[in-house]
Formats: structure tokens, sequence, C-alpha cells
């Protein structure tokens, strides 16, 4: 017994003095509470809503009065045309338009009968179905309201529009979170082990004594997955197009150097964990928790950022399969060009660029 309790103790000892497995333990859990308590929600809040407001009377003024004050939407009003409108959705600056026709209150008064266009994204179904629900409520509140004592009961009817995916398929939301996860997990963790690979079998020590440089030993562990990556790139959408019958709307070649740019900062971030990783464990680890978990709450693929506490927000923006999920659903869904995705672009170069800076600098470090 005696000897079953000193072993028991010795344990104890190499858990509490290893610094890494205390941070599973305990930092871990604590992390994944808080995270999932804030950020797992399907309910959608602070959606960005435009209304355009064409009868400008006291009835229209009271609904988007509603509207505002209501916890789910930041409401705009603005006056805008056809295709300003859908120039901001295809830009993603808004989720939802509210449309009242010119003589809204008058037909209200005369006809006992009013209809409003409600104009969702419905590349989202889930949430465009949350959203025009939302509306569809605050507007069967306020007839409930003025119907309180009337001889003639009062109905408003919102005419709701889906855009780009009209039957609320789920496979246009599907497709480009798959894509955005996929090549994110097999990018990063292929090539997280590859230089620790090199490192434990002992074959470094032959790259240190080659005439190449750094630079060249990492892009020539990068292409293969790069290749390979482009392959996955290819039969998913291969099965999106000719399995699931969701077309290419935009540019294939647009959307094939965009998915090439993601798969290259994927490549920068693998390297950088497999450089700075002593073990081909270690790196599988962080290339699994550090990658799986970021890209599945914070890429807006399963929960809407716009719920999230203001310093989760800023957390997701660096997250690359954030972006990379903005761009494909808006060249896929929406036939967007380069026009509308240059700033997600310019941000993924800048990520890519960081990674590939670092990880040469701890490359060097590392031979030196």
């Amino acid at each position: 017994m005696r000897q079953f309790i000193a072993f028991v103790k010795k344990e104890f000892f190499h858990v509490l003095r290893d610094r890494r497995t205390l941070l599973i333990l305990f930092g871990m859990p604590l992390a994944q509470i808080l995270i999932f308590g804030f950020a797992l929600t399907n309910e959608i809040k602070n959606a960005q809503v435009v209304v355009i407001d064409h009868a400008r009377d006291d009835a229209s003024r009271h609904i988007i009065n509603r509207l505002a004050a209501s916890s789910y939407f930041e409401v705009r009003e603005n006056v805008m045309d056809k295709s300003r409108m859908e120039a901001a959705f295809k830009e993603g600056h808004i989720k939802l338009a509210v449309v009242f026709p010119a003589r809204f209150q008058s037909d209200l008064n005369h006809q006992n009968h009013a209809q409003i266009q409600v104009i969702a994204d419905a590349s989202d179904p889930n949430g465009a179905t949350t959203l025009t629900g939302y509306v569809s409520s605050i507007i069967q509140d306020y007839q409930t309201e003025l119907n309180e004592g009337n001889g003639l009961p009062y109905r408003i009817t919102p005419e709701v529009r889906m855009l780009y995916n009209p039957q609320l398929k789920g496979a246009p939301n599907f497709v480009p979170g798959v894509m955005a996860l996929v090549l994110m997990l097999v990018s990063v963790m292929m090539t997280a082990i590859s230089i620790v690979r090199e490192k434990e079998t002992g074959t470094m020590e032959v790259l240190l004594v080659s005439p190449f440089k750094p630079m060249w030993v990492i892009l020539a562990k990068a292409v293969p997955y790069l290749l390979l990556s482009l392959v996955n790139v290819l039969s998913i959408l291969s099965m999106s197009v000719w399995v699931l019958d969701l077309p290419v709307a935009g540019s294939w070649l647009l959307l094939f150097a965009e998915s090439t740019l993601f798969i290259i900062t994927c490549l920068t971030l693998g390297i950088f964990i497999s450089i700075r990783a002593k073990s081909q464990q270690v790196a599988m680890l962080i290339s699994l928790m550090g990658m799986l978990l970021p890209t599945m709450m914070f890429s807006g693929f399963m929960f809407p950022i716009e719920n999230m506490p203001v310093p989760l927000q800023i957390f997701a923006n660096i997250v690359p399969a954030k972006w990379f999920y903005i761009i494909v659903k808006s060249i896929m869904i929406k036939g967007v060009g380069l026009e509308g995705i240059w700033r997600e672009t310019l941000i993924l170069c800048g990520i890519t660029l960081f990674f590939f800076v670092i990880s040469l600098k701890s490359f060097k470090i590392r031979l030196e």
C-alpha cells in the first residue's frame, strides 16, 4: 500500500509540474465554457437592416421605431434604389431590407389592408428565416394593437422575398463552411507535422548542411500540400455542382484564386506551428484544437458572429476562415466579383504575410 501511495504521489508531482498538462486540465474547460456560453447561440442579434420608407407616415414610423427598439436589429434608414440595395446585399453590408409602399397608411385606413415587403439574404437560410420571423412578429404585434377596440380589423401582410436562395436549401450555407473547415484542418495539420517529423527522424541535420536557403526549405515543404489541397477544392466544388445542385454563380477562376490564397494562409500557419512544436503529437494537438474550434465557432459558419460579445467579435477578425467563408459565399452564391471582396482578400494577404515572416524568422533562429 505504501508503494502504491508513493507511486500516486509521484504521478501527481509529474502532473503538477507540467504546465501544459495543467493548462489542458484546467484552462481548456474554463475557456470552452466561457466561449460556448457566449458564442454558441442560434439567436440572431444586432443584424444590419435597412428600412426604405416610401410612405413616411405615422404607421410606418411606428413600425420602424419598434424594429429599432428591438435588440435583434440595427436599423439603417435610407432611401435607395433597387440596384443600390442589391449591391448592399451582395457586399454583405445588410442582412434584411424592409420596404414600405408609398400609400401604406392610406391603404391601411381606407382598405383595412396594407403590405410590407421584407427582403432577406437567404444565402444563410437559417438566419433569413429567423430574421423574417422576427419582423413578422413585430408587425403582428403592431397589428394586434391597432385592432384593439376597432370594429373592422386592420391587416398588414409581410411580403417576404428570399434573395440568392429562395428554396432555403442548406447547401449554400453548408458548402462554403465545409470548404473553410476542410482546407484549414488538412493544410494546417499536414504541414504542421512535416518539419517536426524531420526533427524526430534526424533528417533535419541533412537539411541544415544542404546549400538550400531556409526559405526554399519552407516552400519545398508547402508545395505538395498546396497541390493536394487544390485537389480537395476541386472535389468539393464538383460535388456541390453535380451532387448538391449548387452551381457557382460567380467566376470559377476567381474562386480558385481565392481558395489558393486561403490554402497558402493555412500552410503558413501550419509551418509556424511545425517550427515551434517539439513533437508530432504536440503539433497535431495544436492544429486540431487551435484550428478546429476557432474555425467552427468564429467563421460565421455555424453561429452568427453578430451575437457574440465585442471581444469575441474582435478575436473573430484574426481567424482566416471567417474571411474565406465570406469570400466563398459571395462568389458562389451571390456572383460577386473581386470589387466586392477586395477587403477580405487584402486581410487574408496580410495574415499570410505575417505568419510567413515570423515562420521564416523562427526557422532561422532554430538553425542558429
